[in-house]
């Protein structure tokens, strides 16, 4: 559930004079999402998303998602856009939150997304990591591999209760990621989070990408990664190699790997399924009893993890290069 600060029709309607768009009509609360608290808000002239920003964002980090949203837009990317206030302000204040207006887009998400929805989102990745070149905002990655060290910190000690010999197992993973991770790759700026939840369809038409409140600069090829973390596994833990192949194929329609990015991804994907196993693994352990937070299994990602591990080349995740070339 995303909904942590509850706010009144009253105030809400308050907050709407701020705004060019109409009078509150109706607002209810959003489950999906867990970071921030999001209503779906219906007025006079439309619908739009209304987000509160809660206390894991920093609000100094805003002015770079609301900025890269309007950049990506103006690419050409489909994705939702903060609404300007009366002052022309993009953020104001709702129940003592910094909160913002943001465009509705149309679509649903797909609860079991095809290859051919794979091939849209590989697609979909590649136009926004070239639409984003150019963006002057920067914003470090604060769950790479740097991060990564710290966040196990947290949970180490506790960790072999949710498996046996898992605290040894995830120590020396960090030390082989951490002694082996590139910094020569081409970066820019990444959604960082690109799971099914974040991609909305029309049908089977991909209709535009949400929630950029991880994103960052980065490597563009870890990216790729997250999402053949997020797309091309089956519930049973398998790795569906005609998925991979549709993803990477739809990426590559629009942006080519360098041969260096290919044969950094089994090792990008090893890192990037660590960093999903740590935060589900921090929040497994630590959030209380009775929290309004649905909590995901952490060892979903141990399993992606040691299917990465046996990885030899990108060959393995349906990366198609024919013979002789770059």
């Amino acid at each position: 559930m995303a909904v942590y600060t509850d706010i009144t029709e009253d105030d809400l309607a308050d907050f709407l004079t701020g705004y060019d768009i109409g009078t509150l009509t109706a607002y209810k609360g959003i489950a999906e999402g867990v970071e921030n608290t999001n209503f779906l808000m219906h007025t006079t002239s439309g619908s739009y998303i209304l987000t509160l920003y809660e206390k894991r964002v920093d609000p100094g980090d805003l002015p770079f998602f609301l900025g890269l949203m309007q950049h990506l837009a103006a690419g050409g990317l489909s994705c939702p856009l903060p609404l300007p206030r009366r002052d022309g302000a993009q953020l104001g204040e709702l129940s003592g939150r910094p909160a913002a207006i943001i465009s509705f887009l149309e679509g649903l998400w797909l609860r079991k997304p095809e290859a051919k929805h794979c091939r849209a989102v590989g697609r979909a990745l590649a136009e926004m990591h070239v639409a984003g070149e150019g963006f002057a905002l920067t914003r470090p990655n604060a769950l790479s591999v740097g991060g990564w060290r710290p966040l196990w910190n947290n949970s180490a000690a506790r960790a072999d209760e949710v498996e046996k010999g898992l605290k040894d197992q995830i120590a020396g993973e960090l030390d082989f990621l951490e002694a082996n991770w590139p910094s020569n790759l081409p970066g820019g700026v990444i959604h960082a989070d690109l799971f099914p939840d974040n991609v909305f369809f029309l049908g089977d038409a991909l209709s535009g990408l949400i929630d950029f409140y991880f994103a960052c600069n980065d490597l563009l090829a870890y990216d790729v990664s997250i999402c053949l973390n997020a797309w091309c596994f089956e519930k049973d833990g398998s790795f569906n190699m005609t998925k991979g192949m549709a993803l990477l194929s739809g990426y590559e329609s629009v942006r080519r790997l360098t041969p260096a990015e290919a044969d950094a991804l089994p090792l990008l994907s090893r890192g990037s399924a660590v960093r999903f196993f740590l935060t589900r693994l921090y929040d497994w352990l630590m959030t209380p009893p009775g929290a309004l937070v649905v909590k995901k299994d952490p060892l979903e990602y141990l399993r992606k993890l040691q299917f990465h591990q046996s990885v030899t080349s990108a060959a393995e995740y349906g990366l198609v290069r024919s013979e002789g070339s770059a």
